[in-house]
């Protein structure tokens, strides 16, 4: 007869194997990107299981993020979403570092003449463009400019209700070869459902932003693209999926 010990051990041995022998459930991915005639049918958002097999035509191009890389596929023909990622881990951390949001450069790289200028920093605001605005800190708000030669000074004022009595603006001014200007919480807080206005020094709109707060730290691009996504957080998941874009293997 077994023991009562020896009992335990074999129905732990049987458990282990049973666990063992269940299915693994197929990684996801989320679509961030998608051009093309078959755009609307895996618009951005989408998601896939890495064992789904997409069909594309002439002139698509879809990214998809997974936790275990980037993966960029262009039609025709039909792919299987999880056929080797492409991991562009370097990239990505470099792209969404907290600590570059919480100082500013002193000066800026000039990008070669053949090059576009890209935003270096996904919690950078991009003064030239408009739409709702993710930060993980509102009390460290770092704008950004494109370009780097001259001495300019933005303001931007607040609307909307938490700010219509007050009327609060604030003055921004990025010397020369710089890119990277900090906004005074004090002068000109931010809050969650604000709207912002941004004027150029010619006293054109530069940008109208609204900003949301992340209460998540998103280490895995595709938890972070989804996050973007649910909050409207349009041009940073737009950087994002041409940062890692640029860094992944094209299949098709």
């Amino acid at each position: 007869m077994f023991s009562a010990r020896m009992k335990r051990t074999f129905a732990a041995l049987a458990l282990g194997g049973a666990a063992m022998a269940l299915p693994v459930a197929a990684m996801a991915g989320v679509v961030v990107k998608s051009t093309g005639p078959s755009s609307g049918k895996y618009p951005v958002g989408t998601k896939l299981d890495d064992t789904a097999t997409i069909t594309l035509k002439t002139g698509d191009v879809v990214t998809v993020l997974t936790s275990d890389g980037t993966r960029v596929i262009k039609g025709a023909g039909t792919f299987r979403v999880g056929d080797r990622p492409q991991v562009a881990s370097d990239r990505f951390a470099s792209l969404t570092r907290k600590r570059a949001a919480t100082r500013v450069r002193t000066g800026a790289v000039r990008a070669p003449d053949d090059e576009a200028v890209t935003n270096p920093s996904l919690w950078y605001v991009d003064i030239t463009r408009s739409g709702t605005i993710c930060l993980y800190d509102f009390a460290t708000v770092r704008l950004w400019r494109p370009g780097t030669e001259g001495t300019a000074t933005y303001s931007i004022t607040a609307h909307g209700e938490s700010h219509s009595e007050t009327g609060a603006r604030a003055e921004v001014t990025f010397d020369d070869t710089v890119t990277v200007a900090a906004l005074d919480p004090v002068r000109l807080p931010v809050t969650e459902g604000g709207h912002y206005m941004i004027i150029a020094p010619d006293g054109s709109t530069s940008a109208e932003l609204n900003f949301v707060l992340l209460a998540g730290d998103y280490e895995a691009p595709d938890a972070l693209a989804e996050a973007l996504i649910s909050k409207g957080c349009s041009v940073q998941l737009e950087a994002l999926a041409n940062t890692l874009e640029a860094g992944a293997e094209t299949a098709g």
